[in-house]
């Protein structure tokens, strides 16, 4: 058995003040966790992480800043150790998968118990990963049909990106909807161009009509 740290500093980051405080209040009657700080805000959140450095950082997905994909990917990009719980009402296959994937350590829905949030905390600072028993089906059928090709691997920011692509905006209005920059819009279309095997919009938007990606 793995053993568990005597002490786990846990950042906790949701734009929910209620739902924050409820799970501040969980963590901090849970010994051997320590909260050592909390954030509404993505951007806020990631620059705290960055500088407390806890072991275990709880994030909601979709935050109207930055959300939780973009701070994990910023974290392992500066090879930051903490560990990554996503807390998320969103609980669709691709999202887990994609979440997982990159290197997040559990997901859990928001809906679960706080013991079972903290219990969660606890088995990913020994270094274990944890999937919420309701969403380990739906991931392991994401996993299979991804792995027999059955349709192209686009994140979820892509697959938004597509969809708006087809809807006619334009990449500035696609970064206003999203809150990214154009040249992140840029990006997710170039990397959607490569996995479709296409090189303009007009085919893009046919290919992604063709492999049933989009209606």
């Amino acid at each position: 058995m793995l053993e568990t740290p005597d002490r786990i500093t846990v950042f906790a980051a949701d734009d929910h003040p209620v739902y924050r405080e409820g799970l501040a209040r969980a963590i901090q009657g849970r010994p051997p966790l320590h909260l050592v700080g909390q954030s509404s805000s993505g951007r806020e959140a990631l620059t705290q992480i960055k500088r407390l450095r806890p072991d275990v950082a709880l994030l909601d997905v979709r935050m109207p800043d930055l959300g939780g994909l973009e701070i994990l990917a910023s974290l392992l990009l500066d090879g930051l150790p903490t560990r990554i719980v996503f807390v998320s009402a969103f609980g669709d296959s691709a999202l887990v998968y994609e979440a997982l994937a990159g290197g997040a350590s559990a997901y859990i829905p928001k809906h679960a118990e706080r013991h079972q949030i903290c219990d969660a905390i606890v088995s990913v600072a020994r270094g274990e990963a944890v999937i919420s028993p309701e969403l380990q089906t739906a991931f392991v059928e994401e996993v299979r049909a991804r792995e027999r090709g059955r349709r192209p691997a686009l994140s979820r920011r892509e697959q938004e990106v597509l969809e708006l692509t087809a809807d006619g905006l334009s990449r500035v209005q696609i970064g206003e909807r999203l809150f990214l920059s154009p040249h992140t819009v840029k990006t997710h279309l170039q990397n959607t161009y490569d996995k479709l095997g296409v090189c303009d919009r007009a085919a893009l938007i046919a290919e992604a009509m063709r492999r049933g990606l989009i209606s």
